[in-house]
């Protein structure tokens, strides 16, 4: 078998998220179908991580073995998987890596980059819908700013994540490791009726984003206070935020590698 690394870029409003599941309608599903159809046998693509449904993509990583025999070489991939896969997925980059190749796109990955955004006009464009999250009314940019900083540096972020239910919060906060990540960079971009918040960072608990964004709006809003996110990252002791800013505005940006 040779490897292969995979860049691929997707909308992610069709979709039930990456990971596969009974039923298919999963990115890693589709891309798996079209892989096997290409090489005649079954196929394992294995992603960086998982994405929600509704979630998008810029630059999604993943890597796949393919036997050595396979017809197809170099760029003759990319063109046969974009042919065959749905606009709303693309591949990007196809590298092959070779025989034996130890890449692996989940345990190889040393952070990743998320872009969040939102529509604040008051009419939310035709052309943002499902693409970004409609918030109109008071929003104060300069509080969002400060208030972001609260979130940058290394934390226990139990109360900014949501339970995906294989454990109880009792047993997932008693690993504290578990949940400590660091965000190197939490930025504000204001372009007009748009504002795009960007985390970078070591990595990210379940909805830990889309908490954070709500949560940031929250405040920004003036429905609470800026101490109130600042204890939310600095003391993992106490009730979580329950607010979550829907999938629409999410977008995997870019997967991060020591190569890189």
């Amino acid at each position: 078998m040779r490897r292969l690394r995979l860049t691929i870029a997707y909308d992610g409003r069709p979709w039930k998220g990456w990971q596969s599941q009974a039923g298919g309608q999963t990115i890693q599903d589709k891309l798996e179908t079209v892989f096997a159809k290409l090489i005649g046998s079954p196929a394992c693509v294995k992603g960086s991580g998982r994405t929600d449904s509704g979630v998008h993509a810029w630059a999604q990583v993943a890597h796949v073995d393919v036997p050595v025999d396979a017809r197809l070489k170099g760029e003759q991939w990319l063109g046969a998987l974009n042919t065959n896969l749905p606009r709303s997925i693309q591949v990007l980059s196809c590298e092959e890596l070779g025989v034996g190749h130890g890449f692996h796109a989940r345990f190889d990955a040393v952070g990743k980059v998320y872009e969040y955004r939102i529509y604040r006009n008051f009419v939310m464009s035709p052309f943002e819908w499902g693409l970004a999250w409609h918030v109109w009314g008071a929003l104060d940019v300069e509080v969002l700013r400060t208030s972001i900083r609260h979130l940058r540096g290394t934390h226990n972020f139990a109360r900014l994540s949501a339970n995906r239910g294989d454990l109880s919060d009792e047993e997932r906060r008693e690993n504290a490791e578990g949940l400590m990540r660091t965000i190197q960079r939490a930025e504000v971009f204001d372009e007009g009726d748009l504002l795009r918040l960007e985390f970078e960072g070591d990595g990210f608990l379940y909805k830990m984003v889309r908490i954070m964004v709500a949560s940031l709006v929250r405040v920004a809003r003036g429905k609470e206070s800026p101490e109130w996110l600042r204890d939310l990252a600095e003391n993992p002791v106490g009730e979580k935020s329950h607010y979550v800013a829907p999938p629409d505005g999410l977008y995997l940006l870019r997967v991060k590698y020591p190569e890189d």
